[in-house]
């Protein structure tokens, strides 16, 4: 491969025009770039991520990782990495007090900084091969129908042309790629916007949510010594900026609010969000894909934004893999448009109303009123919370109804020989799953079984029983045929999602 990158990924200089063939180009190196430039090399696919920082961002922005998010970390044998993050089972919904506790190994939300997740995505991505081009600036890209063609500039003026079968964009809510495609991205303008900063060397109280005459406050400091502060004035129109807002200007705001001076602070970081809702028309453009922000762009609520990236990703790379090494089956790549583009629906859908719960002035008190008391009931709180933490997706699979079918895979503790692993163990070879409970599950016919691995286990002592006796399972932790030691049906279900393309 042309122009070896650097050990951080800086490219070496190769003069003045460059041509790279790779497999798959991944533009943007963020969270779900790199998660599925790790999911491509799991599966042997040479995947070459194009990037124009220079480094590894040092803004922590997105700092919250969901139920969801840490079972699939959990997948890939990524937890460990993390350390041990503080965990908050308190979430919200617009502002209002949310317990987002639910069954699972990994109830609330936990706080890990994207910096620190970056990372250890990059770390693993590299470690399987991908190649990372740091400090190129992306200005061309044309889907040639056989292939698809990008062209870049490096930071020391080198023209990079870079093919390979398809092009995923990763790169953020203002997406080059998205804008040289003109993919139609429909939704709704800002209305209101967020300061927030990350600041040190000032005492400031915590603030949850705090609804304040003139607007929101909000203040929390980490276990570093880092407070993050936003503020937000009732009524205040989304300013016209050419680049990030300056503390100064987030300084007065907090003051008109909380009427606390914090302008003796160092800002570590200043930026801000709006409440700007839209969602691409298609996933898929031919031999161009989006993934995360570049395909939907969304007031990071709770930290639903950068899940939902990262779902995608997750959701994407298997796919996308089989896709490229002539597995998959005719309409598998379809797939990925059709699933994600409806989660990521529902998603916006509930970002809008938290918007304008969160940030609306007096005339929503009456409905924060209302939605306070109705969470109360479980029945409308464990929705809720399976809705924000990524638990309740369920994928049309097809075949007939079961409990099962098109979930995720539950959480088990599990007895294969004389080991004790869980289900989430069992999913990193990033293969499918054909797993028997009690018993052998029945035989898969020779093509799907190269593709999927085959697991007889026990429920580990301690650990309640499934009451279905096989489950086949797909990478990402979806289940797509339950059923018994019969099989019916099992053969239609394994030729949908591993059979021959």
């Amino acid at each position: 491969m042309a122009g070896a990158p650097h050990p951080h990924g800086r490219p070496s200089h190769t003069g003045p025009a460059e041509t790279l063939d790779t497999q798959v180009i991944v533009v943007g190196a963020g969270p779900v770039g790199l998660l599925l430039a790790g999911e491509l090399a799991l599966r042997g696919i040479q995947v070459t991520l194009v990037e124009r920082r220079h480094g590894p961002t040092t803004e922590s922005r997105a700092s919250t990782l969901h139920a969801r998010t840490m079972e699939l970390l959990d997948s890939r044998g990524l937890l460990a990495d993390l350390g041990s993050p503080p965990c908050e089972p308190r979430g919200h919904f617009g502002g209002i007090p949310l317990d987002l506790t639910l069954p699972g190994p990994y109830p609330g939300q936990w706080k890990v900084p994207q910096t620190r997740t970056e990372a250890i995505l990059e770390e693993w991505a590299l470690g399987l091969g991908a190649d990372l081009r740091c400090g190129h600036t992306l200005h061309a890209v044309r889907d040639h129908g056989s292939h698809v063609e990008a062209a870049a500039t490096s930071r020391h003026g080198t023209r990079v042309t870079l093919r390979a079968a398809h092009l995923v964009a990763c790169d953020g809510q203002d997406s080059t790629v998205r804008r040289l495609t003109g993919a139609d991205f429909p939704g709704t303008p800002a209305a209101r916007e967020l300061l927030r900063a990350d600041v040190e060397g000032v005492d400031i109280q915590n603030r949850r949510f705090e609804r304040l005459p003139g607007g929101l406050a909000v203040a929390a400091r980490n276990r570093a010594g880092v407070t993050r502060v936003m503020v937000h004035e009732f009524g205040t129109a989304v300013r016209e900026r050419a680049g990030a807002p300056h503390f100064d200007e987030m300084a007065a705001a907090w003051k008109r609010v909380t009427g606390q001076d914090i302008t003796g602070a160092t800002p570590l970081w200043v930026g801000h969000f709006d409440d700007e809702n839209r969602i691409l028309a298609r996933y898929r453009h031919g031999r161009v894909l989006f993934a995360g922000d570049a395909a939907h762009r969304q007031m990071p609520i709770g930290g639903q934004a950068l899940n939902l990236g990262l779902q995608d990703a997750y959701n994407l790379g298997w796919k996308l893999a089989a896709a490229v090494d002539g597995t998959a089956p005719a309409h598998l790549l379809d797939t990925y448009d059709t699933e994600r583009a409806a989660v990521g629906a529902a998603v916006l859908g509930n970002i809008r109303a938290q918007a304008l719960l969160l940030l609306g002035g007096p005339e929503v008190e009456g409905l924060r009123t209302v939605l306070a008391e109705l969470v109360a009931h479980e029945e409308v709180r464990a929705p809720l919370a399976a809705m924000i933490s990524g638990l309740d997706v369920r994928y049309d699979v097809g075949g007939p109804e079961h409990p099962l079918r098109g979930a995720r895979l539950p959480h088990m503790r599990l007895r294969v020989g004389e080991t004790v692993c869980t289900t989430a163990e069992l999913l990193r070879s990033g293969r499918g799953l054909l797993l028997g409970l009690g018993a052998p599950p029945p035989r898969l016919d020779a093509t799907a079984a190269g593709r999927v691995d085959t697991v007889t286990a026990h429920p580990a002592p301690g650990s309640p029983p499934e009451r279905t006796p096989a489950l086949l399972v797909r990478p990402d932790g979806h289940v797509v045929w339950a059923g018994g030691r019969d099989g019916n049906g099992l053969a239609e279900a394994a030729g949908r999602w591993f059979g021959i393309a």
